[in-house]
């Protein structure tokens, strides 16, 4: 897990420390209460924290913020279906321990998992600290061949066919975000035409579905752990996970990936923005190797999720210019360049599938 920490104790936001403590000695034998509760930081703000006991075995509870939710934002019950039917394929991901249905437990469904050693990379910063120039090629290997395991897995024969809706993934996305940014228009006084134009452009050259795979949503270096072999030790942070279009997934993994030593396009803060990497065609191929599946139109899938992160930015952008956000040390201006950068990066795509 993430090793950013901000507190270590004896009292935790969100849970009934005795209370929990006793469910987990009364429901799993993995480790023994009382525990050391460190609050782990990250996790798109579930509440998360590292458990350890006193022989210093450690796990991970999580449970949702606290306050009125979204419907379907921070499922436990999904993140716990997930770990749980993954785990046995020797797919990397935490060890599942227990999940409460409870409510009475500590006003809010949690579960615990087993604690993964490594770190997740952020930036370029972190890449140049933690990951020498020799193992970075190892690094990518691992984190591509990961998403491609995860992808040939058949939902169906490991208990998660009820996860999403199978059927015209990529479709059931354009419309909805489409209609992000058209209701997002008035409040954020932004609407580039190309937006519209990339929209119908997506709609009328949509490929078919090569399968059904589940499709993590959020792929990429800041969500897997890597040990310190510079392999993938854990994939986390399941939130926006469903089934759908393999593709699209690999398309958002890999648009900002770099396409050569001097990418002009590539954020210099990226994780990948340091040399020693392999570009992204050579990502591609060995997925499709892995996969079996065509990657002739992977500009598309890159092409679309330009799109799409424009017009999740745009929503992000006129909420805080709604004041339904505070923009305390929100950069406005590079947020309205981030939706402009994005749907440059979608035309991009276009023009090479030309």
């Amino acid at each position: 897990m993430n090793n950013n920490q901000n507190e270590t104790s004896r009292s935790a936001e969100g849970y009934d420390i005795p209370a929990v403590e006793a469910w987990i000695a009364a429901n799993t034998d993995y480790f023994k209460p009382p525990f050391s509760w460190t609050r782990l930081e990250g996790g798109h703000s579930n509440l998360t924290y590292r458990l350890e006991d006193a022989s210093g075995k450690r796990a991970v509870i999580r449970r949702p913020p606290m306050g009125e939710l979204l419907p379907k934002a921070h499922d436990m019950n999904r993140e716990w279906s997930l770990i749980a039917a993954f785990a046995p394929q020797g797919f990397p991901v935490p060890e599942p321990i227990g999940f409460c249905e409870d409510l009475s437990i500590t006003g809010a469904l949690f579960y615990v998992m087993g604690f993964s050693e490594g770190r997740p990379l952020f930036s370029s910063e972190d890449t140049l600290f933690w990951v020498p120039e020799t193992q970075r090629t190892t690094l990518a290997y691992s984190f591509i061949d990961t998403l491609a395991d995860m992808h040939v897995l058949d939902p169906d024969a490991i208990g998660l066919s009820a996860l999403g809706k199978k059927e015209d993934y990529v479709g059931r996305q354009i419309k909805a975000w489409y209609r992000s940014w058209e209701s997002s228009i008035a409040y954020a006084e932004l609407d580039d035409p190309r937006a519209h134009d990339f929209k119908d452009y997506f709609l009328a050259h949509q490929p078919e579905q090569v399968r059904a795979s589940v499709v993590h949503g959020d792929y990429y270096l800041h969500n897997c752990l890597f040990g310190r072999d510079s392999k993938v030790s854990a994939v986390l942070d399941w939130e926006l996970a469903t089934l759908g279009d393999p593709l699209a997934d690999l398309g958002y993994t890999l648009r900002a990936w770099p396409e050569s030593a001097d990418d002009p396009y590539l954020e210099p803060t990226a994780p990948t923005a340091v040399s020693g990497f392999p570009f992204r065609a050579e990502l591609a191929q060995r997925y499709a190797e892995r996969t079996g599946f065509s990657v002739d139109l992977l500009d598309y899938y890159v092409g679309f999720n330009n799109w799409k992160t424009a017009a999740i930015l745009h929503g992000v952008y006129a909420r805080y210019r709604a004041g339904q956000k505070s923009t305390d040390g929100v950069d406005m201006d590079g947020l309205r360049e981030g939706i402009l950068k994005a749907l440059n990066g979608a035309e991009r795509a276009i023009q090479r599938l030309a």
